[in-house]
């Protein structure tokens, strides 16, 4: 059964389904989350040598254990993965598949330690957003074939990356999408959305804190919309999807003597993709260190967490500082005060919404919120795309940004094993956008 990690509400499995946490009210104050718990108990990481990950790790997906749960059996399902795979291919000219994982000798000599690079730029709809969504449309599926109501419109608050992805895989599955995007969105993605069949609704800033696009999808989802998004606590389950990306990465290390990693710096913006990362490397047994990267412009989860680090010394106790900062969200985390701007579009979320649980992995585990101006992200660019031939934006190499400053601050031991993760590629227009 789905729980909250806020308020430990147990979900049960009917109608309507428990994308976020039931007991859920706006303003309560409760970090809710919705967490997929699974009995993983003699369930392997990989079930099949299949390049698709959704295929490769699917003992670990809560879609999975519904359909085997309800009597069908795991060819079928597979089968189900290959349908929508296809689907998604002839419409983005590929699907889902186990992407690179590699350590480049140029990269390695100007940061001064062995850095593994995730490339996720050439995965569906450029980014690694679409690991997210389509984690969410197979359950929707799942629900359907299993006689579920999940007949809600899909909903995302946002203007590039999760959009895109989010339009490509709808659209795949048969669904309608609406997108609310802030009235400075690219009117290229724009276009994309709008030709991809999505309805595109424009949510201008009226003066109040925090994002308007992300109030207007709270308003929709209050009226029956699923939240087909990348912010955990309106779907629990998109979390899931993309941790894909960490079993990919801890079967790819277990395969080298010595594999383990020591760090991994991961840029944050609404936190969804750290999040993943974090839950996805529990199969490690002990996790690396957990960095987080966010721009001068807007660091919402550096602030929570310097504030989550004093209260945890205070209390001499990092699990009592995180239960208190589960029923008391507001102070620590909280809207950025000003609209921001940088060049790493992707990672100015008003809020980092799935926070928390980032925020304990990186107290666990000695971990350092980083915060790099505008220059540190466009030098990073400039070297990730020079030392490894991949076109990444500024918002997908700003983890390598994050780690050049820790290896300066003396965070980081010469030689130390250390990943961060390529999410966008550069796009004609302006870059990417979370």
């Amino acid at each position: 059964m789905p729980q909250c990690a806020g308020c430990g509400a147990v979900a049960g499995l009917g109608d309507p389904w428990p994308w976020s946490c039931p007991k859920r009210r706006d303003g309560d104050d409760i970090d809710h989350v919705i967490v997929p718990r699974l009995d993983l108990a003699g369930v392997p990481l990989v079930m099949s040598d299949s390049t698709n990950p959704f295929i490769r790790y699917r003992g670990r997906l809560s879609s999975y254990h519904l359909w085997v749960g309800a009597g069908r059996d795991d060819q079928s399902f597979v089968a189900l993965v290959k349908s929508l795979d296809a689907a998604v291919a002839r419409l983005a000219g590929l699907g889902f598949r186990v992407t690179p994982l590699a350590h480049f000798p140029d990269l390695d000599e100007a940061i001064g330690t062995r850095v593994w690079v995730k490339d996720e730029t050439g995965n569906v709809a450029g980014s690694h957003k679409g690991r997210h969504l389509f984690g969410v449309l197979l359950l929707l599926r799942v629900l359907e074939a299993l006689g579920h109501d999940v007949g809600g419109e899909l909903v995302i608050a946002s203007c590039g990356n999760a959009a895109l992805a989010a339009a490509t895989v709808a659209s795949a599955g048969g669904r309608h999408l609406t997108a609310f995007v802030p009235a400075g969105a690219d009117p290229g993605v724009r276009a994309l959305l709008a030709a991809s069949g999505a309805a595109v609704e424009v949510c201008p800033r009226d003066g109040r804190p925090g994002d308007p696009c992300y109030r207007r999808l709270r308003q929709a989802v209050a009226g029956g919309a699923i939240a087909f998004s990348c912010q955990g606590p309106d779907n629990g389950f998109a979390i899931e999807g993309a941790s894909t990306l960490a079993w990919e990465v801890a079967e790819a290390r277990a395969r080298v003597r010595g594999g383990a990693l020591d760090r991994v710096v991961i840029q944050v913006g609404g936190g969804a993709l750290a999040a993943a990362c974090v839950r996805g490397f529990e199969v490690l047994g002990a996790p690396p260190v957990v960095d987080t990267v966010q721009t001068t412009a807007a660091h919402p989860l550096e602030r929570a967490v310097g504030r989550l680090r004093e209260r945890a010394q205070a209390l001499g106790s990092v699990d009592a500082a995180v239960a208190e900062a589960a029923a008391h969200r507001s102070a620590y985390m909280w809207p950025w005060e000003t609209e921001a701007a940088s060049v790493a579009t992707g990672i100015l979320d008003d809020e980092t919404y799935d926070w928390l649980a980032v925020a304990r992995a990186m107290l666990a585990t000695g971990g350092a919120a980083v915060v790099v101006g505008e220059a540190e992200l466009e030098d990073a660019n400039g070297l990730a795309r020079s030392a490894t031939g991949i076109d990444v934006d500024e918002t997908g190499s700003a983890g390598l940004a994050g780690l050049r400053s820790l290896v300066r601050a003396g965070r980081v031991e010469r030689g130390s094993d250390v990943l961060v993760v390529f999410t966008g590629r550069r796009r004609p227009a302006s870059g990417s956008a979370d």
